[in-house]
């Protein structure tokens, strides 16, 4: 039912995720992250926010991602119909796809990146997310981009798409967190939010706000 791709840029501190589906609300669902703890996206036919939730607490606390991804899949009964994919704070990466998940469903999971889909009309679309996330970007937001708009061109979510996601994460700017939760062209919509949210007055109103670099950060004067 859904896509979804985690990424960290090592030398810029940067947690970068994104995700579309062929239902509503992709991002309510499947994206979670903290930038002192990392990004989870839980999906599948029956998600669990559970695992997303409680994946994020244990990376905060110190686990490594492949850890928590095996102690939590591995703990459910329910876990076929589930799949999970975990991105630390160190750039660690876990991912589990459950047995009973709607085919086409797999995870790739490499260091700092990380990628998954279920209902997808075959493996090729994970392939495409891989190769774009793997292409130079001018930034984050732009390589979340180009991994949802390869996915979709290679095949995406055989029901098409309805919702899409976007979640960077940095410890001197705030959450850039985005969601389109039914649109006819979802990531098409998405880039166009993005766009928006980089012009002023609101992306001059962001140097103003505290970040995790500077938690007291005001307005001048």
């Amino acid at each position: 039912m859904t896509f979804s791709i985690l990424t960290f840029d090592r030398e810029k501190g940067i947690l970068a995720g994104a995700a579309a589906t062929g239902s509503l609300c992709v991002g309510g669902w499947v994206l979670r992250g903290d930038v002192e703890s990392g990004l989870v996206a839980s999906q599948g036919t029956a998600p669990s926010t559970f695992w997303r939730d409680e994946a994020l607490r244990r990376m905060h606390a110190g686990a490594g991602a492949e850890a928590v991804v095996s102690g939590l899949t591995g703990a459910d009964p329910g876990r076929g119909h589930r799949q999970l994919i975990a991105l630390d704070r160190a750039g660690g990466t876990g991912g589990f796809t459950g047995a009973d998940s709607v085919a086409f469903a797999g995870h790739v999971c490499r260091p700092g990146l990380a990628v998954a889909g279920n209902m997808l009309t075959g493996p090729a679309v994970l392939e495409a997310m891989l190769a774009a996330a793997e292409a130079p970007h001018a930034g984050a937001a732009a390589r979340m981009f180009a991994v949802l708009e390869a996915a979709e061109a290679a095949g995406g979510d055989s029901r098409g798409l309805q919702s899409a996601a976007l979640l960077i994460l940095s410890p001197d700017r705030p959450p850039l967190d985005l969601r389109i939760d039914h649109d006819a062209r979802p990531v098409a919509a998405l880039r166009g939010l993005c766009d928006r949210a980089h012009r002023p007055p609101y992306h001059d109103w962001l140097s103003e706000v505290p970040v995790l670099r500077d938690r007291a950060r005001h307005p001048a004067g």
